[in-house]
């Protein structure tokens, strides 16, 4: 295991059995190591928006704290306000890594829903729906591509405006 990543080969077999189970067709694909969301883009031939970012969260109250994903398109960030309010939760953060490979089973750069080690509720940005999508693939150096209504609707997704643009880098 990677102690940077907390990706296992093992991550891959996971994710691809979840999909299985679930009926979905997912193709995982190898590519070069990538230093960002957009070289990672460039890389496998698609834009920036095309891939989708999962982002474990942490709610922090009640305790214990529990989890939940947010699906988000790369040129995009969450909208903190819009995400607390779907959920009803005062308090959202984004755990340090240790965490997020603790309450799913896969490190940054790999996290999916698929396969992980909690199947914790997932909400989905409105823009991902009607198109084919690119995300983390359990394992560092592979995306997972997968039709989103499919994806959204196995997963049992909430699907609502949780996002915004991202802000410029200055």
């Amino acid at each position: 295991m990677g102690e940077a990543s907390g990706s296992t080969p093992a991550g891959r077999k996971r994710v691809l059995a979840d999909a299985a189970a679930r009926g979905l067709e997912v193709e995982i694909v190898e590519r070069p190591g990538a230093g960002s969301l957009e070289e990672a883009a460039e890389l496998l031939g698609i834009r920036p928006a095309d891939i989708v970012k999962t982002l474990v969260v942490r709610r922090k109250a009640p305790l214990p704290a529990t989890y939940l994903f947010a699906l988000v398109p790369g040129d995009r960030q969450i909208s903190w306000p819009k995400l607390r309010a779907l959920v009803g939760a005062n308090k959202l953060a984004m755990p340090e890594e240790a965490l997020a490979i603790e309450a799913t089973g896969y490190g940054r750069g790999t996290i999916t829903p698929l396969g992980s080690t909690t199947a914790w509720p997932v909400y989905a940005d409105v823009t991902l729906p009607g198109r084919r999508i690119a995300m983390g693939a359990g394992e560092q150096g592979f995306s997972a591509f997968v039709d989103a209504d499919a994806l959204l609707a196995s997963l049992g997704a909430v699907v609502a405006d949780i996002s915004e643009p991202l802000a410029s880098r200055s």
